[in-house]
This record gives C-alpha cells, sequence and structure tokens, in this order.
C-alpha cells in the first residue's frame, strides 16, 4: 500500500482543474510536502503548496524541477493539452502539439523522477489517461492518450522491479476549463481527485472515476459499430 500521510509529492499541471483539485485533496489527506507545478508558478495559489516552475514539454524545465524536488516519492502526471486538432484539417503542429504535452511529457517527467522515487525507497507514479484512451474522437487529444496508457502499461511492467508502481486515472468529461463548451454530464474535479488518490493508495493499476469511463471500458471488447454509433448510419 502507498501512503499519502507523510509522502512528498509531486503534482503537475497544479494550478486549476484536476491539478488543482490532487493538490488539495492530497493536503488535506496529510501529505507532507505537495509540489504544484504550472508554467507560470505564480498561478498556484493554494497557500500550503509549494510551486515550481515546469513546461513538461522542455528537457531542461523537467530536470530543473528534479534536481529541486529530491524528496519525492509520489509523482502526478496531470499536466495535459487538448488542441481539438481534426487530422485530416488541422495543421500538424498542433496534433503534434498534443502528443508533445500528452505523451512525451509524462514520459520526459517519469524518466527525470525514477531515479528520485527509487532513492527514496520507492513509491508511485499516477497518469492521468481519459475515456477518450479507448474511444476516437477524430483529434489527436484522444491519440495522444490512447498512447499515454500504452505507455503506462508498458512503464508497469519496467518500474515494478524497481519499487515503483504506476496508476493509470481514466476520466471523462470533468467540470473544468477544459471542458466548458461541452454540453454533456461532467464529474466534479474533487471526486476525480479523491478517486485517483484512492488509486494511489490501495495500488490500483487503474482507476476507472465515473460511469461514462466504466461503459466505455465495458464496450471495448465487443464490435466497433456498437461503441461507434455513427457507423450504424
Amino acid at each position: 500500500m502507498t501512503s499519502i500521510k507523510g509522502a512528498n509529492v509531486l503534482v503537475t499541471g497544479g494550478s486549476r482543474g484536476i491539478g488543482r483539485a490532487l493538490v488539495e485533496e492530497l493536503l488535506a489527506r496529510g501529505a507532507a510536502k505537495v509540489y504544484a507545478t504550472a508554467r507560470d508558478p505564480r498561478t498556484i495559489t493554494h497557500p500550503g503548496a509549494v510551486a515550481l516552475a515546469l513546461e513538461v514539454t522542455d528537457p531542461a524545465s523537467v530536470a530543473t524541477a528534479a534536481a529541486h524536488a529530491q524528496d519525492v516519492t509520489i509523482v502526478i502526471n496531470n499536466a495535459g493539452a487538448m488542441s481539438g486538432a481534426s487530422y485530416l484539417d488541422a495543421s500538424v503542429d498542433d496534433i503534434r502539439r498534443d502528443l508533445e504535452v500528452n505523451f512525451y511529457g509524462p514520459l520526459l517527467v517519469t524518466r527525470a523522477f525514477v531515479p528520485v522515487i527509487e532513492r527514496n525507497g520507492g513509491g508511485r507514479i499516477l497518469n492521468v489517461h481519459s475515456a477518450l484512451s479507448w474511444l476516437a474522437d477524430g483529434t489527436s487529444y484522444s491519440a495522444s492518450k490512447s498512447a499515454l496508457w500504452s505507455q503506462s502499461n508498458s512503464l508497469r511492467l519496467a518500474l515494478a522491479p524497481r519499487g515503483i508502481g504506476v496508476t493509470g486515472l481514466h476520466v471523462g468529461y470533468v467540470d473544468t476549463d477544459m471542458a466548458a463548451g461541452v454540453e454533456a454530464a461532467k464529474a466534479d474535479p474533487r471526486d476525480v481527485a479523491a478517486a485517483a488518490l484512492d488509486g494511489i493508495e490501495t495500488d490500483a493499476s487503474e482507476v476507472l472515476a465515473d460511469d461514462l469511463t466504466r461503459w466505455i471500458k465495458s464496450q471495448i471488447s465487443g464490435d466497433l459499430d456498437a461503441l461507434y454509433a455513427q457507423l450504424q448510419r
């Protein structure tokens, strides 16, 4: 079991949305120190958090953050981007941006912090996936989250012998700025944060944070036409 009480934790993208909720819940559960990162650390407003500058796509920035947070045993890769880029119409740069932030960003952070966690006796990494890891939405966002899901599965195998577990958090629409334009039922970020930390504390490999995510997961072993209703028209 991974204890949050007394642990030192780093949360990427900790200034708003799910990230801010994670910071608040970590401190409520007794984490000794929570490093909350953002491109601009002045946007970290929680008085109990340690604000760190971090651009997850920049190896130098990641290395600087890892050098500063040498006491960490839990890392939460939450920072993400959603360009809405269409494969056929959007700039390839926009498509690449989703992959840079959502796939390569967590990889860079993980590679930098694995030696830190290992030196501190082991711990856990949580990657924030999406229900769209399993359901294509026509944009590069879902592709980037699907790739992160695969990355997490591979890292789980590679890191287990080193005393580091990997939890994948899958979640549908959440009431944050990212989903502000979506007309659908949305989860409360605080509920998502609580489910994520429950997963860390129980060493769960996977957390399904809401009903939509659980439904999509239940469908992926079936016929694709059932999952993609538009193919039935």
